[in-house]
């Protein structure tokens, strides 16, 4: 409830849906993340205050925009200070420009692709830009990242203000980069946005093998960014991806909260309605130019996803698309992942030698995934103590109890007498 009792959801559900856009116009005309969460955050006390009594407004971003700018330029007006910063941040802007208001019949530019090639920009380490592009194009509060990525809020929020303060002081730009520049930075942006999407589809460390909030904050950024830019392949074949793999996210999970793999959903529970507009989007980003390794994994799991079943599944053409992966993006994970199509297509003998073939590869070692991998192939092949080995270790390297449930059972199930 807000003051004297006033109900405060809908503003806030509004706030929530408008806080990247409104954050990406404030930081975009002053330049200053400090003061656009700011001014933001009084123009929503203001709301609170006033919408409940007046109604909502018909078009509210540009009533907050209006409010939060107006609050903006009094603060720089008494501070002399913040003043003179701007000026040598927007030496080349139009300050009358800048000053105007903006009007609730006035189109209100979508700043957000900005913003996030911003809070993205390589000056950044990885954790400043994941945190950054959180906090202000997903809305996230400080102790809700620092929950996503075990870390108390003290060590988040340090982060946070430690890259604000490397865009001020490095004078990161609040635009969309030049074409010259447009391809690196666009990967960048890419790849943070998908360390979100599988941080929260195989939480690492957290109670939940799923974080729903980060999955749908993820899908949500890279529809922002695939509306803003429409032609771009790389950003169509990473929704296509997001939305053919969550589709999979009601039978990922059993009653009992063990986790299930793809081999034993049910494919009954997976939302169709996303699996088809995911292939449209494959199909769409196959055809853009040039070809990204995006849209051959969104190739990949359209695959798996149009597939009655693991045994009906068209594994030919899995291991053709690993291969043409592996020849754009060279990484363990895609060898792993090769690995195992050719365990399915080619049999367990194929597919285990390529596995222990990359033994000598710690960053998969060191994980669950490749021994899960392995125990599957030997238990295929009647390998069952060395099966139960295997998913024993996996167990033990996993990182969330519905994992640990998950492979204990296979390793109980595997060294079982008969």
């Amino acid at each position: 409830m807000g003051p004297a009792g006033i109900p405060v959801e809908p503003v806030e559900a509004v706030f929530r849906e408008e806080h990247g856009r409104l954050l990406a116009l404030l930081a975009a005309r002053f330049g200053d993340l400090d003061l656009a969460e700011e001014v933001a955050a009084e123009a929503l006390l203001a709301a609170v205050e006033t919408w409940p009594r007046s109604g909502t407004p018909r078009e509210p971003l540009a009533w907050l925009a209006t409010t939060a700018r107006r609050k903006a330029l009094d603060r720089i007006r008494r501070d002399a200070t913040l003043a003179t910063k701007l000026a040598v941040l927007h030496a080349d802007a139009d300050p009358a420009r800048r000053a105007e208001p903006v009007t609730e019949h006035e189109h209100i530019p979508d700043d957000r692709l900005q913003l996030l090639f911003a809070c993205c920009h390589p000056a950044l380490d990885l954790d400043a830009q994941t945190g950054l592009t959180l906090r202000y194009l997903a809305g996230l509060s400080t102790a809700e990242i620092a929950q996503a990525f075990l870390v108390p809020p003290a060590t988040m929020a340090q982060r946070l203000t430690r890259g604000k303060r490397k865009i001020q002081q490095s004078r990161i730009p609040f635009r969309v980069p030049g074409p010259d520049e447009l391809a690196g930075r666009l990967s960048l942006v890419l790849h943070v946005v998908y360390l979100i999407f599988t941080e929260g589809y195989a939480a690492t460390g957290h109670q939940d093998l799923l974080r729903c909030d980060l999955v749908d904050e993820a899908i949500r950024l890279t529809r922002i960014l695939h509306r803003l830019m429409p032609g771009e392949a790389r950003v169509t074949g990473l929704l296509a991806l997001l939305l053919l793999t969550d589709a999979r996210r009601p039978a990922r999970v059993d009653s009992r909260g063990m986790a299930v793999s793809l081999e034993d959903q049910d494919r009954s529970l997976w939302d169709t309605s996303m699996i088809e507009e995911g292939a449209r989007l494959t199909t769409q980003a196959l055809s853009q130019h040039p070809p990204s390794s995006w849209s051959v994994q969104a190739a990949i799991a359209a695959v798996h996803d149009e597939a009655p079943s693991a045994l009906q599944t068209d594994w030919r053409q899995v291991r053709l698309l690993y291969d043409e992966l592996f020849a754009l993006t060279p990484t363990p994970v895609v060898a792993l992942n090769r690995a195992i199509a050719i365990s399915w297509h080619e049999g367990p003998q194929a597919g285990l030698a390529r596995l222990e073939a990359l033994a000598d590869q710690p960053s998969l070692t060191r994980q669950h995934h490749w021994h899960a991998a392995r125990g599957h192939a030997l238990a295929r092949l009647s390998r069952h103590a060395a099966a139960a080995e295997a998913y024993r270790r996996a167990s033990e390297l996993a990182q969330t109890p519905a994992e640990i449930a998950y492979l204990s059972a296979r390793a109980a199930r595997y060294a079982a007498p008969g």
